[in-house]
């Protein structure tokens, strides 16, 4: 007797985000799923998840050395860096943390970082996501700059909270920049902060959902049942949880003790099985660090996805 294979079919899908400019031919699609990652008989996956490429636009002086050593001296010069992660490692995503404008970390000038991000952009020419500083009172000061500095290429600002996220969801929508809604893996709070940027007059086609995630071993299986309860609501019909995942994979991996006191095997296999585990979960961007870790995602996702 022939076993018959249940299979879910869904009436809601992902919404689809672009990222870049439309005229680009760098320009980058995420999103559009209508069923759970890589069960393609029961929905479709569109766009194939995408691995951004973490930069500072300082130095970084809180990275494992065998981390840094991976990119050798360009590390120090944030133009360069990008440059060898497209031509080098083949990114097609870039993400800048605008981390030496913080306060405690110098309070760089903020013309000095427009000029790097336009560097960046004028030797790497792949889209953008720019993060800014971490801290609310000086993100409201240099993000609305960042965002009209930027006008016109569509980059994925972030992050806008639920405490925080009038100045940048009003700068995007300005700018014509798309955004990352941020929540400390509550869904019902991720929730929440689509809904108060949305309710701004913002497209919810063109929010990025973080929903604060984590390492290995650090409570991966809260975090993905979390992100897969976040997708089936979606699935059946909440629009306001309807929007791609971005996950800062190299950040969480790299600042575990597993990752830092074990050799840089450890650290490249630890941020892989983290990025792994939450493609399965349903993210769209896997912000990476280490090169080797990412060469390796990549690798996954194209067998997933039936390129290899």
């Amino acid at each position: 007797m022939p076993i018959e294979l249940i299979r879910e079919k869904y009436a809601g899908a992902i919404n689809t985000v672009e990222i870049g400019k439309s005229s680009s031919p760098n320009a980058l699609k995420i999103g559009g799923q209508t069923g759970l990652p890589f069960l393609f008989d029961e929905g479709k996956m569109p766009n194939a998840p995408i691995i951004a490429y973490e930069i500072l636009d300082c130095p970084p002086d809180d990275w494992p050395e065998n981390l840094k050593e991976s990119y050798g001296r360009v590390v120090k010069n944030p133009a360069k860096w990008a440059k060898a992660c497209v031509d080098n490692f083949g990114a097609q995503l870039l993400c800048v943390r605008l981390e030496s404008m913080h306060p405690d970390k110098g309070r760089r000038n903020v013309e000095a970082s427009i000029a790097t991000l336009k560097a960046i952009l004028s030797l790497s020419a792949v889209p953008m996501i720019v993060l800014g500083t971490g801290d609310d009172e000086r993100d409201n000061e240099i993000m609305p700059r960042v965002s009209q500095a930027l006008k016109g290429e569509n980059c994925l600002l972030g992050v806008a909270t639920q405490n925080n996220y009038k100045t940048l969801a009003a700068t995007c929508l300005a700018d014509g920049h798309s955004i990352i809604a941020d929540s400390p893996i509550d869904i019902n709070i991720a929730k929440q902060v689509n809904i108060l940027i949305s309710d701004m007059g913002y497209d919810a086609k063109r929010i990025v959902m973080h929903p604060t995630t984590t390492s290995l071993g650090y409570g991966m299986e809260y975090v993905y049942s979390i992100m897969e309860r976040g997708r089936l609501a979606a699935f059946i019909g909440d629009r306001m949880l309807a929007m791609p995942f971005i996950v800062f994979v190299g950040d969480e991996a790299w600042k575990t003790k597993e990752a830092k006191e074990f050799g840089k095997v450890q650290g490249i296999n630890w941020e892989i099985t983290t990025a792994v585990s939450l493609i399965q979960a349903g993210a769209d961007i896997i912000v990476m660090r280490h090169p080797d870790a990412a060469k390796s995602v990549k690798r996954y996702i194209d067998w997933m996805m039936g390129k290899q």
